[in-house]
C-alpha cells in the first residue's frame, strides 16, 4: 500500500474519531431526533471517503457540516420522490399494480433521474421539465426562458443525454422493465 493511501486512511480515521460524535449530535438536533442521524452521519463519512480529501483540522467541522447538509437534502428529496411514487401507485387500480420488484426498479430509476436533474445547469433543467412535465413546445419554452429555439434544442439534447447516461448506468435496473412499469403508473 502506498504511503499516500496509508496517510489518507489515517487522516480519515482521525477525522472520524475526532468529529463523529459531534456530527451525530448536530444531525440529531437538526432532524429533531436520532432515528436517522446515525445513518446520515455514516453517509457523510462515505462522501469524505468518496472524495478522497480530508479537510484541514480547523476546517473539519464546517466541511462535515456542509457535506451533512447535502446528505440531509438528498434524503429529503429521496423521500419526496418516494412519496410521490407511492401516491401514484395508490391511485392506480389493482389491475395495474406493479410487483414489488417493478416498484423498486421504478423508484430507483426515479431517484437516478432526480439526481441527474440536480446536476443539470438551471436553464437546461428548466427546459427539460417544461417540455416533459408541462408539455410546452420548444417555441413556448424559448419564450418563457428568453432564449432562442436553437438554445432550447441544445438544452434538451444535453438533458436527454444526461437522462440516458443516468439510466444506462444502472446495473440493477432493466431499462425495458423500468419503462414498462413506468407506463403502467403514468
Amino acid at each position: 500500500m502506498a504511503t499516500a493511501d496509508i496517510s489518507l486512511q489515517q487522516d480519515i480515521h482521525d477525522l472520524y474519531v475526532n468529529h463523529h460524535g459531534w456530527l451525530h449530535g448536530w444531525l440529531r438536533r437538526r432532524l429533531g431526533g436520532s432515528d436517522h442521524a446515525a445513518d446520515l452521519a455514516h453517509d457523510t463519512y462515505v462522501r469524505v471517503l468518496a472524495s478522497g480529501r480530508v479537510p484541514l483540522a480547523e476546517l473539519a467541522r464546517p466541511h462535515l457540516m456542509q457535506l451533512a447538509k447535502g446528505v440531509v437534502i438528498d434524503r429529503h428529496r429521496r423521500q419526496l420522490i418516494e412519496q410521490a411514487y407511492l401516491d401514484a401507485l395508490a391511485a392506480q387500480p389493482d389491475a395495474w399494480a406493479a410487483s414489488a420488484e417493478e416498484r423498486a426498479i421504478v423508484l430507483q430509476t426515479l431517484l437516478r433521474v432526480g439526481a441527474m436533474l440536480d446536476q443539470l445547469a438551471p436553464k437546461v433543467r428548466e427546459a427539460f421539465l417544461l417540455s416533459q412535465l408541462d408539455g410546452l413546445t420548444y417555441s413556448e419554452i424559448a419564450r418563457q426562458l428568453s432564449v432562442s429555439v436553437g438554445s432550447v434544442r441544445k438544452y434538451m439534447l444535453r438533458a436527454l443525454l444526461a437522462c440516458h447516461a443516468a439510466l444506462s448506468d444502472a446495473p440493477e435496473a432493466d431499462p425495458a422493465a423500468a419503462v414498462s412499469a413506468q407506463g403502467r403508473i403514468g
